[in-house]
């Protein structure tokens, strides 16, 4: 039986879970709690960005200003009392759990004093995974599925696959690592629909680019996106969905050059780039055994950005 359902809101939640069970394990309700303020704080800091720039602005007591900061009290408030929790567990001899918080406590304390991070760095670094894995993840998985919906051969393809891999198995890491055609799948839509579409870079000193000399002091834009569908680096089809590009891998298919980076490049590259591929293609392959899927009538194509580029009325 078939009926009109809006994937995002699902999808939301289950990356949020994921998230929340890696930092936080046991902790993952309180985490919860951390991933809604951040999403409502990035709502009010686009909205602020989007009024007249006035100096000063931000420190008048306006509503929107008080909630921001009331809700980055609050975020504070949770984190510092998980961290706490799990200081005096271990003080009273309880084993490390092995979830970020765990790790990053575990580290610290190991290092040679007064060169671990302080609460606050440890805070920083959870806020930091919760607000760059949760949301990109999610809309990397409704953009796929809206392509397969569009696609639906490479939806078949991608099902066929799932099934040879796994049969009724329980999907595991090993068996998702074999993924071919899923992995095209993700690479172009990523390549389409890069969950955030530039980034900037400070230059600290002089350097040379290419033919370029670029001064200390400059930001340059990355333009993910435009670079991601340019004709010129891509072909004449760079605007279409072709997952075949990919079928020899990423340097065939951008012929060494730094043509794709949807999780940024260089030393900086993104740490959660395998997680989030791993968890793409875990919940792919449980949403593709269960379901087959088109899109609704009522669907208004319209990608939207708000940090992240998502689609503005739903999937």
């Amino acid at each position: 039986s078939s009926c009109e359902v809006d994937v995002c809101p699902g999808l939301v939640s289950m990356t949020a879970d994921v998230i929340s069970r890696t930092a936080f394990g046991s902790s993952c309700v309180e985490g919860q709690r951390i991933f809604e303020l951040q999403a409502e704080l990035a709502q009010l800091i686009i909205q602020a960005f989007r009024k007249a720039f006035i100096p000063g602005y931000s420190y008048l007591p306006t509503k929107s200003n008080r909630r921001m900061k009331a809700a980055a009290r609050e975020i504070q408030v949770i984190l510092r009392g998980i961290v706490n929790k799990r200081l005096r567990a271990r003080e009273a001899g309880e084993a490390p759990s092995d979830d970020l918080l765990g790790i990053l406590l575990e580290s610290n304390l190991r290092q040679t004093e007064g060169n671990g991070m302080s609460t606050e760095d440890l805070m920083e670094e959870c806020k930091l995974f919760y607000f760059a894995g949760q949301e990109t993840t999610s809309v990397l998985l409704v953009w796929t599925m809206v392509l397969l919906s569009q696609h639906q051969d490479w939806q078949a393809r991608a099902r066929e696959e799932v099934k040879q891999v796994f049969g009724d198995k329980e999907p595991d890491a090993e068996g998702l690592n074999q993924l071919k055609v899923m992995t095209m799948i993700l690479y172009e839509v990523l390549r389409l629909y890069p969950p955030v579409v530039q980034l900037t870079r400070a230059i600290h000193k002089e350097m040379q680019l290419g033919d370029l000399t670029l001064p200390g002091g400059v930001q340059i834009s990355l333009p993910i996106l435009l670079i991601q569908r340019d004709r010129e680096l891509w072909g004449n089809d760079a605007g279409e969905f072709k997952p075949d590009r990919f079928k020899d891998g990423l340097s065939k298919a951008t012929k060494n050059q730094v043509s794709f980076f949807p999780f940024a490049w260089g030393p900086r590259i993104c740490i959660g780039q395998n997680f989030a591929l791993l968890e793409a293609k875990m919940a792919m392959t449980l949403i593709l055994r269960k379901f087959s899927f088109e899109l609704s009538p009522s669907y208004v194509h319209a990608p939207y950005t708000v940090l992240t580029t998502h689609p503005q009325f739903g999937a």
